[in-house]
Order: structure tokens, then C-alpha cells, then sequence
């Protein structure tokens, strides 16, 4: 069964057709795993090697390429026909200088795609130097340039299919929170702590298991939560130290994100006002949530919160969230920042995230966010306060 009907995968299509004829592209090549997805469903642990979308009003639906190895789970999982998932032979893999991107070349050369732009996601994680090297090796007759994020920012508003998948996601980091609360104790491994988080996000609720999410759980303690994307390690917890636990719930390839803070031993304080601090610019941010407000008043309704205590941040303080793979979650469109003047609109999605960095500690905080008409849903439901565990 497919996560998706046909026609809303055929709407995903016009949409990104549309947006190509807007920007007078011609042929779009779509490496990004997640707009792959998005695309046409497939969903394998097999981006690490060369696979690709080809997108043009010339074809009658696109053209899926893999990895020969591959094709069975194409066919599972695509409502392609059969004849447009077209592989790569084995040959070809980890045997340089020859590259899987010389066959893609054919395959464009043999549709007739080869003239005029061509767009490809040059800032994709997987699109490397060598699949454009070859490209414009093999190319000659068009003019090949960056698609800009085209496919990222035709994700950026959400079906009410997907909105439902991003629900369950947040049921399933709700779990693999509590697990993170229940273990973090003076004594013990953190890597057991992590290994019970995974078991949380990925078991879920009843009915409605996890999948793997796309960055692993970040889970930096004592000095560790002065910096950022820190994991475990096989050392253990400590009293009067504070842990930052940020994960992500994943169904169908949909995320969740969620961050929040422990503290193993006596009520700190220090630790709790700036926590207190950090809640209340998240609570002012989303105060000013709606369809049809800039990210950038989002932004400046949080910082008036950090001006007033003093507090000095750097970082953005959201992005936007919905399908993802390894090695991020986010969706590369929007953030939450100063002078970003993207309109949040009606069911775009985004991680709304408080990083306090104090010198040599720091505390977390965190809400993912749907837009609606009237305001804002906030997907998961769990306390933000500072958990202090004496």
C-alpha cells in the first residue's frame, strides 16, 4: 500500500512542473532523498549511493533512477509504471573514474531532455561534485543550473494526509521523551539511555510504530550542554549535572522534533530562571503565530523576550519540518529568524527551538508547530519546564 494516493503524488508533480515553467526550467533533476519521496514514494536506505528523479512536462510522469540493486522496492513502493524506473548497472557502483551519473547522462540524451535548462539540486546532501562533474561532461547542448530549493519550498505546505502522519510522529516522540525522563539517573550509561530513547521513538504507540528518524538523538550532559549537537557516550550520568535530550518522532518518513531538559539533583536556581526565561520567549514567539504573518515577526516577538533578560542568541530559533532522511530533518525552506520574510501560511510546519547556551552549561526547550487560520497547533503535548530529579 502507498503512503499516498496517486492523485496526490500526480498533484505533487503539477505543482513542481508548475513551479519549473515559472522559473523557465525545462528538465529537473531531484536528488534530495526526502523530495524523492515526496515525489514518488520511494523510501529505501539507499541514498548513499547516486539516485535521481528526472521531472519535465516532455515526459509523461517522471523518471525514477536508481541503483539496479534497487528497482525491486521502487516497483513496491512508486506508483510509477514500471518502464520509468530505470536502473543503473552494478557495474557502475564505487568503480571510478566510470560513475552511475554517465549512465543518467544516456538516459537524459535518449528522452530528448538534454536541450535547453536543466535544474539540478546542487546543494542536495547526496549531489556531490563528481555527479555534476559529469553532467557537465556529458551535457553539452543545455545549460545547466541550480533548482534553488524548488521541490523543498513545493513541500512547504502540508496535505492533510501528511499533517495526520506528522500527529502520529508526535505521539511517537512523546514516548521516546518519557523514556528519556525515566532513564536519566545519577549512574547510569548514558548509551542506555539512548538505547531506551530509541526504543520509545521507534516502538511508538500501539498500532503505529516509529520509523527511524533522521538525526540521532542528541543528547549532551554537564559542560556537554554549553555546545550543540552533541550524542552520548558510554560515560555515565552525574548529580548535579543538567541533560539536553533533543529527538524526533518519524512515521512514514514524517518528523516530530522535541527537545527538552534534565537536571539530576537538587532544584538549581540559575538553571531554572533561564529555563523559565527560555519558555517564556518560546510562549511570546507563538503568541504571534498565524497564516499570514512573516517568520520574521514570529522572530522578533521571541528576541524581545531575550532583550529584556539580557540573554544574547545567535542561532535561528526554527525551521521548517516535514518529511525527512539522514542527516537532517529539516526541510531547508523557512526559518524562524530575524529579516526572514517568508508568510507562514495554513499547514507549513516548523520546529520552533530555544537553545540557552550560559558559558560552560546550557537548557533546551522546544515546540513543533503546524500554522492554522487562527493561530497555531502545537503537535506533541509535554511539559517544557526543567525536570530536576534529586
Amino acid at each position: 500500500m502507498k503512503n499516498f494516493s496517486h492523485e496526490e503524488y500526480s498533484l505533487r508533480v503539477k505543482k513542481t512542473l508548475d513551479s519549473m515553467a515559472s522559473k523557465n526550467i525545462d528538465t529537473l533533476l531531484v536528488a534530495d532523498p526526502a523530495n524523492i519521496y515526496y515525489l514518488c514514494g520511494f523510501d529505501a536506505w539507499s541514498f548513499y549511493m547516486p539516485q535521481t528523479m528526472i521531472i519535465s512536462s516532455k515526459l509523461d510522469e517522471p523518471i525514477c533512477f536508481v541503483r539496479q540493486m534497487d528497482v525491486g522496492g521502487a516497483y513496491i513502493q512508486t506508483y510509477l509504471k514500471d518502464e520509468n524506473i530505470i536502473a543503473y548497472p552494478e557495474k557502475l557502483v564505487h568503480m571510478p573514474p566510470r560513475h552511475p551519473y554517465e549512465y543518467l547522462v544516456e538516459v537524459i540524451k535518449d528522452k530528448k531532455l538534454d536541450t535547453g535548462v536543466i535544474a539540478v539540486e546542487m546543494d542536495a546532501h547526496y549531489f556531490t561534485a563528481t555527479c555534476y562533474s559529469k553532467l557537465v561532461d556529458g551535457l553539452s547542448n543545455c545549460k545547466l543550473i541550480d533548482s534553488g530549493f524548488l521541490v523543498n519550498w513545493v513541500r512547504f505546505i502540508k496535505s492533510d494526509k501528511e499533517i495526520e502522519y506528522m500527529h502520529q510522529a508526535a505521539r511517537n516522540v512523546e514516548v521516546g521523551m518519557q523514556a528519556a525522563i525515566d532513564h536519566i539517573n545519577v549512574g547510569t550509561r548514558q548509551c542506555d539511555a539512548a538505547a531506551a530513547i530509541y526504543g520509545g521513538l521507534i516502538k511508538g504507540m500501539e498500532g503505529f510504530g516509529g520509523d527511524y528518524p533522521s538525526i540521532a538523538p542528541m543528547l549532551p550532559t554537564g559542560q556537554g550542554t554549553s555546545a550543540a549537537h552533541l550524542t552520548w557516550s558510554n560515560e555515565l550520568f552525574k548529580e548535579n549535572e543538567a541533560t539536553v535530550i533533543e529527538i524526533s518522532g518519524a512515521y512514514k518518513r514524517y518528523h516530530c522534533p522535541m527537545a527538552r531538559t534534565v537536571f539530576l539533583g537538587k532544584e538549581d536556581q540559575e538553571k531554572l530562571d533561564v529555563m523559565n526565561k527560555t519558555i517564556e520567549a518560546l510562549e511570546e514567539g507563538k503568541a504571534a503565530i498565524k497564516a499570514g504573518v512573516t517568520a520574521d515577526s514570529v522572530a522578533q516577538r521571541f528576541w524581545k523576550v531575550l532583550d529584556k533578560y539580557n540573554i544574547k542568541k545567535d542561532s535561528r530559533t526554527g525551521y521548517s519540518i516535514g518529511a525527512g532522511f539522514p542527516p537532517d530533518w529539516g526541510e531547508r525552506t523557512l526559518n524562524i529568524s530575524k529579516d526572514d520574510p517568508t508568510i507562514l501560511e495554513t499547514n507549513c510546519t516548523f520546529h520552533m527551538i530555544a537553545v540557552m547556551q550560559m558559558g560552560d552549561w546550557g537548557v533546551e526547550a522546544s515546540d513543533a508547530i503546524r500554522v492554522t487560520d487562527k493561530g497555531f497547533e502545537v503537535l506533541s503535548n509535554f511539559s517544557k519546564e526543567l525536570v530536576f530529579k534529586n
